[in-house]
């Protein structure tokens, strides 16, 4: 018996919306702890960011961006174009914990950080309403 192209299709999205719906969760509970840690100004935060050279006001302020583009995605999940638009405003985020991390050595944060780094990518590309085509 052959599959259709329609077939292999659907396949295809079945498996692109299990990868994203894996990823979803995990990214939602990794940026609003690190929000959270940011906007409460939790100690081991604030030194930590205050160690990268980011003082009180630029800590907040990365607190609540973050806090606009989790909200954006909390709200995706019943909006899917505002979570797209989420992702896209929280991925920049993502990569400048991944570098931070990674320029002070500090390997232990470093590889959470890149799996938001690829958790981003990832989202974006098994989504609905955002066409990506990785050649």
């Amino acid at each position: 018996m052959t599959t259709t192209n329609t077939e292999k299709q659907t396949k295809a999205d079945k498996i692109k919306k299990i990868v994203h719906w894996i990823f979803m969760p995990y990214y939602i509970y990794e940026f609003g702890y690190a929000l959270l840690a940011k906007v409460f100004q939790y100690p081991y935060m604030m030194k930590g960011m205050q160690f990268y050279g980011f003082n009180k006001i630029w800590t907040l302020s990365i607190g609540y961006a973050e806090l606009i583009g989790w909200g954006m995605i909390l709200i995706g999940l019943f909006r899917p174009k505002i979570r797209i638009i989420g992702i896209i405003f929280l991925f920049p985020f993502a990569i400048g914990a991944l570098t931070a991390h990674m320029s002070h050595q500090e390997y232990v944060h470093f590889y959470p950080s890149l799996i938001m780094c690829i958790s981003s990518a990832v989202l974006l590309w098994s989504s609905k309403n955002l066409k990506m085509e990785i050649i």
